[in-house]
């Protein structure tokens, strides 16, 4: 394999890796903003019990709920803004391993052809061999 091909297969390698690494980070981001939600939901479960038992919670329930709202439509937001961002992760991790694979092609290809080569040249120097043989 020629170095160049060797230097666009490590640099695209480098890149892949590192959207790999992107991706998982923006996946950790995501679940750590699902979490967030699947914690709020639990905390207005949790008030609206209390306000089942006790009457001066229950008064202020519709207050906790209007803020509730409003912070898990935040958190919503979030993971919306989120997904949305993974999606472009994806969409260029998958550019990159096609690009890898455009390039480890070319490389294969022209080992390939370096070889078909070789193998006429000695081809060919074997038939000068016997003609030359023949000749003499």
């Amino acid at each position: 394999m020629t170095a160049w091909a060797q230097s666009l297969i490590r640099i695209s390698n480098y890149e892949v890796e590192t959207l790999q690494k992107r991706l998982a980070e923006i996946t950790a981001r995501r679940a750590s903003a699902e979490m967030r939600i699947a914690v709020l939901e639990a905390e207005a479960e949790v008030e609206q019990e209390r306000a089942r038992q006790d009457a001066d919670a229950a008064m202020l329930l519709q207050a906790y709920l209007n803020g509730w709202k409003v912070r898990k439509g935040a958190a919503e937001t979030d993971v919306a803004e989120i997904e949305a961002e993974e999606a472009g992760a994806r969409d260029a991790l998958t550019g990159a391993f096609e690009e890898l694979k455009k390039f480890e092609h070319v490389a294969e290809m022209t080992r390939l052809n370096a070889m078909l080569a070789a193998g006429k040249r000695e081809t060919a120097a074997f038939d000068e061999m016997g003609l030359r043989r023949r000749a003499g």
